[in-house]
């Protein structure tokens, strides 16, 4: 049922309180299937944007369903400086709060549409967008509708990369290993989008991120044209003229980011290389919430004669289908793997520990039932370290939810679907969002 308070809100008032946590006062945009407010956080006095979604309005819709969901989870897996922050994610029965970083500066598309910026300007901004969308790629994530809509500039003049609505994860890859969706602004997108061949996400957002690159500096666009064809044909190959202004440098570069061929485009690690580039760049701070030191125990430690007790409200709403979020963006769950079982947790913990031994995996630490693993090889991001917790739910009923403490988000997750899952399959009786059960 909704709140008082809820009811004032939507119906024109200018202030709210929600949870007895934020006070919404006035909006700020509109979209098809939410709204968003200017928000407070009434114990931190914090400005933030919060997004409501009536659940009316999406859950006969799947593809606006899965859209949602699909954003918020891609927006608690990017957590970086120079992208929008994810602060949580609230609901009631009929309406869903997404509580989100207020970026006061607005849009960087309105800076561009009073014309050009100083090179130093767009370097600047450049920068912080290619690292940005690095670590989305690093954590399997393409954008797929980059362009300076998108892009907010904060109060102290950085860059914020928003709206993943329409972003893509590894699991929406075919076979073939590519992306199939035409989706993305027709300007900023492409042209392998346009082909309808399949695409390779993060190589699409190179190409958008080049024509940002180029509008900043010129202020317009690279391929323009009344009609929609000839803009397109331009796009395949690649004409456009650079204005005077440009510096040597830069065209150098934009003209190796906008190659039609997505095989022989510039890749990042290159851009991010180039004399250009680097002209004052400093690579920011990333607080990597995951990231936890191992240490070898100094001594064993006999674990509690039992494990925590595990909330039977987030066992529910994390094990429930259906378009219920209260669970699956719960703060402390971040991109864990989760399973019940009806083994003891002695039983859990010595197979734990077998599966370690077995995938040559060092047991770091052993304590309280909690197993932390760390891998001998390095990978992307140094070894991959594992933690596996066991909650206690009932009698018969034990939780165990596998995360990452250190290591690359994509090697986690192959470690996860490759290694964990058919080694412990004869003690799991349930993984997270299956509903088959072992009888």
């Amino acid at each position: 049922m909704e709140t008082q308070s809820e009811h004032h809100l939507l119906n024109g008032a200018c202030r709210s309180v929600i949870f007895g946590k934020y006070e919404m006062g006035r909006l700020l945009g509109q979209g098809t299937f939410a709204k968003v407010y200017y928000g407070r956080n009434l114990e931190t006095s914090e400005s933030v944007a919060i997004k409501v979604i009536h659940k009316d309005h999406v859950v006969k819709k799947e593809a606006m369903m899965d859209q949602i969901q699909r954003e918020i989870s891609v927006m608690r897996l990017v957590k970086h400086p120079n992208i929008v922050e994810l602060k949580e994610v609230m609901a009631t029965k009929h309406k869903i709060f997404v509580v989100m970083e207020y970026v006061k500066g607005g849009e960087l598309f309105d800076k561009v549409a009073k014309g050009r910026l100083k090179e130093e300007t767009a370097r600047k901004y450049f920068q912080q967008l290619m690292s940005a969308v690095d670590f989305c790629h690093s954590r399997g994530v393409s954008h797929r509708d980059l362009k300076p809509e998108n892009l907010l500039v904060d109060e102290n003049g950085d860059l914020k990369v928003s709206d993943f609505g329409l972003s893509a994860l590894p699991e929406q890859q075919r076979n073939d290993g590519l992306l199939h969706t035409q989706c993305g602004t027709p300007a900023y997108v492409a042209p392998e989008v346009l082909r309808k061949k399949g695409y390779d996400g993060s190589k699409t957002d190179v190409w958008s991120c080049g024509v940002i690159l180029y509008a900043l500096l010129a202020g317009f666009l690279p391929f323009q044209d009344e009609n929609m064809m000839t803009m397109y044909r331009k796009m395949f190959k690649s004409q456009f003229e650079f204005p005077p202004w440009f510096s040597p440098e830069s065209k150098r570069l934009i003209s190796k980011i906008l190659v039609p061929d997505p095989d022989r485009r510039i890749k990042i690690p290159a851009i991010m290389r180039a004399p250009w580039f680097l002209k004052g760049f400093k690579s920011p701070i990333q607080d990597d919430p995951n990231q936890e030191e191992i240490k070898e125990p100094d001594s064993q430690i006999t674990p509690k004669s039992s494990p925590p007790f595990f909330n039977a409200f987030e066992l529910i709403s994390s094990m429930a289908s259906g378009f219920d979020l209260s669970g699956l963006f719960e703060t402390r769950r971040n991109s864990g793997s989760l399973f019940t079982s009806k083994c003891s947790p002695p039983d859990i913990l010595v197979k734990l520990e077998s599966l370690a031994k077995k995938l040559n995996f060092r047991i770091a630490c052993a304590k309280e039932f909690k197993v932390k693993m760390q891998g001998n090889s390095d990978g992307r991001k140094g070894k991959l370290s594992v933690t596996a917790e066991v909650f206690e739910v009932a009698p018969e009923v034990t939780v165990v939810e596998f995360s990452k403490s250190a290591g690359d988000t994509l090697e986690y997750r192959k470690f996860c679907d490759e290694d964990v899952r058919p080694a412990l399959k004869d003690i799991v009786w349930t993984w997270q969002g299956e509903s088959n059960c072992q009888s």
